[in-house]
């Protein structure tokens, strides 16, 4: 699937998937019929099926970014002990597990997050204008988020500088000597809008003025997971994913 039809046709109409969808729902249709004819088998209704077609594959897929800044940051998060931490935006399968370690989490996006459980507190806000006071915040993460910000995907406003003034915000409320887990696309940089922007990781680093790099690593172009890479070899990637451990000074 050339790149103009995955990402101004596909949205709207799968091709490649309804093609595919053909054979598969022979093969659902098939499972159907013999299932029935298994000793003990319940009885099935038309009403009640639920086709799933694309699940059958020989290994589980995986989103590689998502999946390995998850296990990066519940590391890094494990081994510092906090008490309190403050999320922006990051995917809500990493926000949930990260009650069960950390005994208050405050999770923070544009689209509030209807969820209830003990340990985690939810706002509404923008990651451009955070509702903590300066230097307040002693462990903060935004995983796959501060990219999206000011290209109106997710409801929000227009703006070109959108990411840059989401990391000055996170700057703004770091305590002294707080922690930062922070992941966005990297490589040759550009605006896929609107769904993201990808920069160039010293970019990234040039955004968050005034924080020490403690750690960088990265899931490259082949969905590795790579610790403690070299920011400079990740310059002409395409669309890897950095994670950057930020620390902020006194």
């Amino acid at each position: 699937m050339g790149n103009l039809e995955r990402m101004w046709i596909a949205p709207v109409v799968d091709v490649r998937k309804a093609i595919q969808s053909v054979t598969l729902y022979s093969k659902f249709l098939a499972d159907w019929l013999s299932y029935r004819r298994l000793p003990e088998a319940e009885q099935l209704h038309l009403k009640d099926g639920y086709p799933c077609l694309f699940d059958r594959c020989q290994e589980t897929p995986f989103d590689p970014h998502y999946f390995y800044q998850a296990v990066w940051a519940s590391r890094l998060l494990t081994r510092s002990g906090v008490r309190a931490h403050v999320d922006i935006g990051s995917d809500v399968r990493f926000i949930g597990p990260l009650t069960a370690m950390i005994p208050m989490v405050t999770f923070i996006d544009v689209r509030p997050v209807k969820a209830a459980c003990a340990g985690l507190h939810c706002v509404a806000a923008s990651a451009v204008h955070l509702p903590f006071p300066n230097r307040s915040i002693t462990s903060l993460s935004c995983l796959h988020v501060a990219e999206h910000i000011g290209l109106g995907r997710y409801g929000d406003t227009l703006d070109p500088t959108g990411t840059r003034r989401a990391c000055a915000e996170m700057v703004r409320v770091l305590a002294p000597h707080a922690d930062l887990f922070l992941s966005v696309p990297i490589g040759k940089p550009r605006v896929c809008f609107n769904a993201h922007r990808i920069h160039t990781p010293r970019q990234v680093v040039s955004y968050l003025k005034g924080l020490d790099l403690i750690e960088f690593s990265v899931v490259d172009d082949h969905g590795r997971f790579r610790e403690r890479a070299d920011l400079d070899e990740m310059e002409q990637a395409n669309y890897a994913c950095g994670l950057f451990w930020m620390k902020s000074g006194r």
